[in-house]
């Protein structure tokens, strides 16, 4: 009885390799969700809400998609989306340090034109 089991499951084997493959590619799907959700998280931090609002909003909508997608076993795309979104976090968060490191210089030039200013002022005449 046992090997004829064994006999007629020849058509079952494929199908359970097949649909174990599609639950092993759903931990990297998973793995690259977590890793778009961290960047997200960064470039909170980091100011991207007011320094790059579009591509913080992109990197949202895109790991939204990318959990939806994985919930819906389609792991090429949510590999995909995560991908896309961590990438637009990235560059959310760049953004927003580009523009602190921008206005950081801003202020150290006005610093240094007041001490300059002062310098001048508190020097005698000779």
């Amino acid at each position: 009885m046992n090997l004829h089991i064994l006999r007629s499951s020849g058509k079952i084997v494929p199908l359970v390799a097949l649909s174990i493959a599609a639950c092993a590619s759903n931990p990297a799907a998973n793995e690259k969700i977590a890793v778009a959700k961290a960047s997200l998280q960064r470039a909170e931090q980091a100011g991207a809400p007011q320094a790059a609002p579009v591509e913080l909003a992109s990197a949202r909508d895109k790991l939204a998609r990318a959990e939806k997608a994985s919930a819906d076993r389609e792991a090429t795309l949510a590999n995909s989306l995560a991908d896309q979104a961590n990438i637009d976090a990235q560059v959310a968060e760049a953004s927003a340090q580009q523009q602190r490191s921008h206005k950081a210089a801003l202020d150290f030039d006005a610093s240094l034109q007041a001490l300059r200013q002062e310098t001048q002022r508190s020097t005698p005449d000779q």
